[in-house]
């Protein structure tokens, strides 16, 4: 089974590419949806969250806004809060990828924002990098609801430069044109890894 990495800085157009992958009926571990869950009522992160970031839990789930509060600008406490998160993500991706290989998929998917940044190429076949101008970025990430321009630049401020994930990457889709164009982009990409022994 091929298993592709697909990544892509915050308003690159990564979800729209998930989705593009669903539609063609392969399987997406989508790791923000796995850290959701485990930060969600009765989640695995939540008790250890709270020993760590005291009152950033409330109603057995944690706070989201109120643990942002607290991490963001910190790298020290990011760095707690990764320790905890990262290897229950680990063990979800795992499982998705045990599942993938029992149905006897060719190709999974891991939608995985800061996949570069954690050295997570390591663990796949190849890369994929949603790319698109900054101008565009800058505009999707600033119309979504609770976004600032403070709050924008220090998500930046954490992830690798577009230029450097595109030059790591074995595919890059290009999503400044049109959805469209991404989509076909995607289904070459796909057509080519289908048609390899």
């Amino acid at each position: 089974m091929k298993v592709l990495g697909l990544t892509g800085g915050i308003g690159m157009g990564k979800s729209t590419a998930a989705a593009t992958f669903r539609r063609l009926r392969i399987p997406v571990f989508d790791a923000d949806a796995a850290v959701h869950r485990l930060q969600g009522k009765g989640g695995a992160a939540v008790r250890p969250i709270e020993a760590a970031f005291p009152g950033t839990t409330k109603g057995g789930r944690v706070d989201r806004e109120a643990l942002r509060a607290r991490v963001l600008g910190d790298p020290a406490a990011l760095k707690r809060l990764e320790r905890i998160v990262h290897p229950l993500v680990r063990r979800a991706e795992r499982a998705f990828l045990a599942a993938a290989r029992r149905r006897g998929e060719r190709i999974a998917v891991l939608d995985i924002p800061l996949l570069l940044e954690t050295g997570g190429e390591a663990r796949v076949d190849a890369v994929i990098v949603v790319s698109a101008p900054p101008g565009v970025q800058r505009a999707r990430v600033l119309r979504r609801g609770g976004m600032t321009e403070a709050r924008l630049a220090a998500i930046l401020a954490r992830q690798m430069p577009d230029a450097e994930k595109r030059r790591r990457a074995d595919h890059v889709v290009p999503t400044g044109l049109s959805r469209h164009a991404a989509q076909r982009h995607i289904r070459r990409i796909v057509r080519t890894l289908r048609a390899m022994p």
